[in-house]
């Protein structure tokens, strides 16, 4: 090859897009989440779901985009996450929405006690007005909505089951957000701030007698070991949590269209698998628990009513006092009631 040609030929590999994404080229990333990790078909289904969710998007992109998963919280604290993706930090994290509240008010409608009240309720919000509205400001805030997952929940007690706001007094308990412990102290119950990896520590020693989480961290974090009572989400609950896997918008704005679509697609196909194990793992946490010789007990109509209403009064008002962002998207969730 002559020297004209070498140079006409590295000139056109310059002015090729290809250059810029040769066929051997590679993302890494990561994706962190706080709960017990496992194997694509064992586990905690949230740890389940990021390894499906990495596997199935490399092998579609042939390799281009990679990840590595940091379960357990190994990468980074639990709390740390959210920021972190807006930062670009963090690329992917499959994290409780409601603990970066702190941060970004909006964010805990996603753990408002008594909003949400079955799966199908929750599901919907993904298309409706208030799912919307949600993903917006989280785009805004540099969040990239991957998976929409909902989980149901209940409460493990050191002792007597907690079904009527009555039985919560005087009890120390973790609610999981800033308004489900503003229902439980209206409630007489004084609470406990923690993420659920924490919650066996404090159950052990005292320093919590009851805690709400959902039915798979119930499950996954061997709470049965140190709790005598369980109340179900099978017949419904207050608690229903919005558990997404996110993405930092930083990271995703900088893949070519094809592999943001890509992801948004396999993360959209996950939730029919997310929906089903979290509907498999409100049963499963009955059974589990009477194993362990705790007494188990589902909520009623009438007892969700009654923290319904105490929701009302003082998380959902709270909330929408916030600014007239929340009351704006409160206004948009009770639409789905």
């Amino acid at each position: 090859m002559t020297a004209i040609t070498r140079r006409s030929v590295l000139a056109a590999l310059a002015a090729s897009p290809l250059l810029l994404q040769p066929a051997w080229a590679q993302t890494a990333l990561k994706l962190s989440h706080q709960f017990p990790g496992g194997t694509v078909t064992e586990g905690d289904f949230r740890d389940r779901l990021s390894r499906m969710f990495a596997a199935e998007v490399e092998k579609r992109s042939k390799g281009a985009l990679k990840f590595s998963i940091y379960p357990g919280s190994s990468l980074m604290k639990t709390n740390a996450q959210f920021s972190a993706m807006r930062k670009g930090a963090l690329d992917l994290s499959l994290v409780p929405l409601s603990y970066a509240g702190g941060e970004v008010p909006e964010v805990n409608i996603g753990l408002m006690p008594g909003l949400v009240t079955s799966y199908e309720q929750a599901y919907g919000w993904k298309n409706a007005e208030v799912g919307k509205e949600l993903s917006r400001i989280l785009y805004d805030k540099g969040i990239v909505m991957v998976s929409w997952i909902w989980q149901g929940g209940g409460m493990a007690s050191r002792g007597k089951p907690v079904v009527d706001p009555d039985d919560a007094k005087g009890m120390k308990i973790r609610g999981g957000s800033r308004e489900m412990d503003m229902m439980l102290k209206a409630a007489g119950a004084a609470v406990v701030t923690l993420p659920s990896n924490e919650i066996y520590a404090a159950m052990q020693t005292g320093a919590m007698e009851g805690a709400l989480t959902s039915s798979t961290s119930l499950i996954s974090f061997r709470l049965e070991e140190v709790s005598k009572a369980l109340t179900t989400a099978r017949g419904g609950s207050y608690w229903f949590m919005l558990e997404p896997l996110m993405m930092s918008r930083t990271v995703f704005d900088k893949l070519p269209k094809d592999q943001q679509q890509l992801i948004l697609t396999v993360g959209a196909e996950l939730e029919a698998f997310a929906l089903k194990s979290s509907k498999e793992d409100d049963q499963q946490v009955a059974v589990v628990y009477q194993k362990a010789n705790a007494k188990v007990v589902d909520m009623t109509p009438a007892s969700l009513q009654k923290w319904q209403a105490i929701a009302r009064a003082t998380a959902w008002k709270d909330f929408s006092e916030k600014n007239a962002s929340c009351a704006n998207l409160l206004k948009l969730a009770e639409k789905t009631l």
